[in-house]
């Protein structure tokens, strides 16, 4: 019957996990001074981590490249059978080659693993036979388990293979916390990323330099309002004598008193004492949040260890700014 029949598939596709499971406990009991010295060898790379294998291995020696790459150790992937045609030119000798087959034996990798060791480049080899070609040509040798493949006859590579690419992500981890590898670092490298934007810092966003609207508190409000309309930022921020932050005018504080004659006030008689300040190190998202608090589109952003009433402007962050960013 189908219900019958449907248990069944449950059943295998339970099995093939299981299976994997059993090869990922071997290879947690695997981890030897062999793997620490390849963590300090990669650490101490001065050039790139490169990736190499054949078949199922080369797809798994892909992925952990891009897993390498994006948690700061710069690396790539190199085609074996490419190597043999002028791809070996791209391996320098301040690289060090990570190669990944599961036999070791595979004939494909043997240019490469004859040109490395004529050039002494250094060879992390991760195999599970401990005779193979492969890891009797490496100096760091790393002896994965033998498991058992899921499925009849165990004809695919399966648990292998996702012995690999934990092993890969062992790696990367175990290296970003040697490196001190953190989430701003990780949002450099992926900023167009989820996370890239959730990171996303009131400085990324902020207008600085010239552009920040600066006027003195002496000056009359014709003057401001002229000024305002030239910087384009809908507000203003006010100084006193000794070029610290004594208030802020925005538009909207204009717009409500239009009906009365302003044109000849100072502005320190008519400027919002007490402006909001922000840390540029603040996270846009929070910056977001206050603006939306305090019904307000606009923050002065301090300078560093500000102290109250010396305040010294370093930026100015408009709400349309967070928004643009795709910052919710």
């Amino acid at each position: 019957t189908l219900k019958m029949r449907n248990y069944n598939y449950k059943k295998i596709a339970k099995n093939v996990i299981a299976v994997e499971i059993a090869a990922l406990k071997k290879l947690s009991k695997s981890f030897n001074n062999s793997f620490l010295k390849a963590i300090d060898l990669i650490d101490k790379c001065k050039g790139k981590t490169i990736l190499a294998g054949i078949g199922k291995s080369g797809l798994i020696s892909r992925k952990i490249s891009a897993t390498l790459s994006s948690v700061g150790t710069p690396s790539f992937f190199l085609h074996p059978g490419e190597a043999a045609h002028g791809d070996l030119g791209q391996i320098t000798n301040k690289d060090i080659l990570l190669i990944l087959s599961y036999s070791g034996e595979t004939e494909e990798l043997k240019n490469i693993i004859q040109y490395v060791n004529r050039f002494g480049i250094p060879l992390i080899g991760v195999a599970s036979k401990k005779n193979s070609l492969l890891l009797k040509a490496s100096d760091i040798r790393i002896v994965l388990p033998e498991v058992k493949e899921a499925g009849e006859g165990g004809l695919i590579p399966t648990s292998s293979t996702a012995m690999q690419l934990a092993f890969g992500d062992a790696v990367a981890i175990t290296l970003m916390k040697k490196k001190k590898f953190n989430k701003f670092n990780f949002r450099q490298l992926h900023p167009s990323g989820t996370l890239g934007k959730m990171l996303t810092t009131v400085e990324d966003l902020m207008v600085t330099g010239n552009r920040i609207p600066l006027i003195s508190e002496e000056k009359k409000m014709n003057e401001a309002i002229n000024y305002m309309s030239k910087k384009k930022l809908g507000s203003l921020i006010v100084l006193n004598k000794k070029k610290f932050v004594s208030g802020f005018v925005s538009d909207g504080d204009i717009r409500r008193q239009s009906k009365k004659n302003i044109a000849h006030i100072k502005i320190k008689n008519f400027m919002t004492k007490n402006p909001i300040y922000i840390d540029k190190k603040v996270l846009a998202a929070k910056a977001l949040e206050i603006m939306n608090k305090k019904k307000i589109t606009t923050l002065i952003v301090a300078a560093p260890k500000t102290v109250k009433k010396q305040v010294k402007a370093i930026g100015v962050i408009h709400i349309h700014a967070i928004l643009g960013a795709g910052i919710k």
